[in-house]
């Protein structure tokens, strides 16, 4: 598939008037071909086909719905070695990496369909009429989850495929019955629109109406603003730095009528090494922590970046380790020029903060953009004294906190801001101190890990992929796994109306799906 750098508007491509370029972030060289941008007359066309397409995809049937998550899937499928070698061009990133994503990309649309298929979020409860109650009759109330609407998703920095334009948002809230406008991420719109245009393909292919999906990108915020400001826009996903996350959710919360943002933000995923964990096994935890934090950069967002451990020779060990594979390991090219600026800039200012020591630095870098591995260390009072410290540093740098007892690990929780993950390495005899680390880590953490490291996120039903402001916006929902569906849904009650108006799935004697009948599951 040759790509042309047009927007994507339903089943149009477009050109805008202005246009932009995608930099290779190894080379920083520009690559061709240059992408229109677009602007409010493409996101006023791209929302008027979501809304016109809402009313006839949220009736769509479970299996037909389910159907276009897995041609979609295919359709990405059959793009095949383009795809990979398009998004190593503009990210940076190692094609076994890409693959892998891929195939999380696709795994995560399959998952969805057989949700959809299964109809649990449809939610159906029902309460049979009682006419005869004392002192008052009940009526019949029946009640079941609608789609909220079109949706826009931001695409991501970090995650060119998985979280981008056929992304957990994506899939999450096209499963759910909304019409999506994406707007892609400008480090990697040619991969967007190979991505994009596959989706493009399956609207078509499964007949459905045009406005279920549009791509509009460039690098303005005012395009970004004049997305999330369209009345016809009933919520919002989006993953990226924490500047912008606030800047759409105001202007979320400045509109007429206020809409839902899920905003992954920011987080240092904080890392604690129980006493006995770290005397058993100090040098390996020390190395299998560097292989966490250098993976991709460190530009994941569950990236270890904070270390909690009782101060004394068991973390000198681990430090020595943890130093000893970091100074072998090699730098690795940031996505984008930003970025990079960005990792080096936290970097310098921890380096020069006065109570803070730099450990060891990766090897010395080689080439554009490149990100060197850091490890810091301070002490625990240096470390309260200025939260700024407890600030995540986007890329391969993590500061280790020496603690000096067991008792004043409890006392680090409290201060910490909302994450997305927090992990205990410990042994048998640790669990009275993780007992009582747990319950407040539960406050402060969407996903709690014992012996493991945070980096990689599992899509199932169970994971949450979300924490407490400011990890997401919005700490009852989760980006990754099937719960990411309840995001866009919303419950309505029916009284007394009759069946013949109501889903099949909701009148009596269907069993299509599971049901909440008078308080018991059916």
């Amino acid at each position: 598939m040759t790509i042309t750098g047009e927007i994507i508007i339903g089943s149009a491509l477009v050109r805008g008037a202005e246009t932009y370029q995608a930099i290779d972030p190894s080379t920083g060289q520009a690559l061709d071909p240059p992408f229109s941008a677009a602007g409010a007359a493409e996101v006023d066309r791209a929302c008027a086909l979501a809304w016109a397409a809402f009313p006839a995809y949220r009736e769509l049937d479970r299996e037909a719905r389910a159907k276009f998550l897995e041609t979609i899937a295919d359709n990405i499928m059959a793009l095949g070695d383009e795809l990979i070698v398009r998004a190593m061009a503009e990210s940076g990133l190692p094609r076994g990496r890409l693959e892998g994503e891929r195939g999380r990309t696709i795994g995560q649309l399959r998952l969805f369909a057989t949700v959809v298929r299964q109809g649990d979020w449809l939610g159906v409860r029902i309460d049979p009429a009682m006419p005869e109650r004392k002192p008052l009759p009940r009526s019949d109330i029946r009640l079941r989850k609608i789609p909220l609407g079109p949706v826009a998703v931001f695409g991501a920095s970090n995650f060119p495929l998985a979280f981008s334009v056929a992304g957990g948002d994506t899939a999450s809230a096209l499963a759910a019955g909304c019409p999506v406008v994406v707007k892609g991420h400008p480090a990697h719109p040619g991969t967007g629109e190979l991505v994009g245009r596959a989706i493009q393909k399956a609207v078509k292919d499964c007949g459905l109406p045009e406005g279920v999906f549009s791509l509009v990108g460039g690098p303005s915020h005012e395009l970004s603003g004049a997305l999330v400001r369209d009345a016809r826009i009933k919520a919002v996903g989006f993953t990226g730095s924490r500047g912008a996350g606030l800047a759409l959710a105001g202007i979320v919360a400045s509109r007429p009528e206020p809409i839902p943002i899920y905003a992954e933000m920011s987080s240092v995923n904080p890392v604690f090494l129980l006493p006995e964990a770290l005397k058993a096994r100090a040098e390996a935890l020390g190395q299998s922590f560097v292989g966490s934090l250098t993976m991709g950069a460190g530009q994941f967002c569950t990236n270890p970046g904070l270390i909690f451990a009782v101060d004394g020779p068991d973390l000198d060990r681990f430090m020595d380790a943890a130093s000893q594979a970091l100074a072998a390991s090699l730098p690795s090219v940031m996505l984008t020029p930003g970025i990079h600026k960005a990792y080096e800039q936290g970097v310098d200012k921890l380096a020069g903060h006065g109570g803070v020591r730099e450990r060891v630095r990766a090897q010395t870098c080689t080439g554009a953009n490149q990100g060197r591995g850091v490890l810091f260390e301070t002490d625990l009072a240096t470390f309260q004294a200025d939260p700024a410290l407890a600030h995540e540093v986007f890329g391969s740098s993590s500061l280790v906190v020496r603690c000096p007892d067991a008792a004043s690990l409890p006392t680090v929780i409290a201060p910490l801001e909302g994450q997305l993950t927090a992990t205990l390495h410990m042994d048998a005899g640790d669990q009275p101190l993780a007992a009582r680390l747990i319950p407040e880590l539960e406050l402060r953490a969407g996903r709690i890990l014992a012996n493991g490291w945070p980096t990689g996120v599992e899509v199932s039903h169970a994971m949450v992929h979300g924490g407490p402001f400011p990890a997401t916006s919005d700490s009852r929902s989760t980006s990754v796994g099937t719960l990411a569906i309840e995001r866009f849904l919303r419950p309505v009650s029916y009284q007394d109306i009759p069946q013949a108006l109501l889903p099949d799935y909701m009148r009596d004697g269907e069993q299509t799906v599971r049901r909440l009948v008078d308080g018991a599951w059916v």
